[in-house]
């Protein structure tokens, strides 16, 4: 399982126009994406990483501040583009394995104390975000 994590001032998803998660203050934004082995330790592992990461200012995590996390399903972050024009998504998970991944991630967070905001798995969304300084780090699972 991959992870995108950027510590935010607000973020915000909308799909057809429709807000349907949003943080506004500190937090984080995190985009999540599955691969084909992905199961119960790497959701365990992800969701606590999230909650216990000193991203935020201070050296804090969210559950230092109670920080909301607003958690995105992004397929994309399992292309690959070394060869050609075109990437290959093969390493990503087909929805019907990477969605209630995506969701145990969130109900892990939600588990361990966090408010999680969603976006909608599949949909065509639209995420504006307001970056809190140049902090975007990459997770992976062991």
């Amino acid at each position: 399982m991959r992870a995108v994590v950027q510590r935010v001032l607000s973020a915000s998803v909308t799909v057809d126009g429709e807000v349907v998660g949003a943080i506004d203050g500190p937090g984080l934004l995190a985009y999540v994406g599955v691969t084909h082995s992905d199961g119960d330790k790497e959701v365990a592992w992800l969701a606590r990483k999230l909650w216990e990461l000193r991203l935020l200012r201070d050296e804090q995590s969210a559950s230092d501040v109670g920080a909301p996390i607003l958690v995105v399903s992004q397929f994309t972050l399992y292309g690959d583009a070394r060869k050609g024009r075109r990437p290959t998504w093969q390493a990503a998970a087909p929805g019907s394995v990477s969605e209630p991944v995506y969701e145990a991630v969130c109900a892990e967070l939600e588990r361990l104390g966090a408010h999680v905001e969603r976006g909608v798995f599949g949909a065509d969304m639209r995420v504006v975000s307001e970056n809190d300084g140049p902090i975007t780090v990459l997770l992976e699972t062991p």
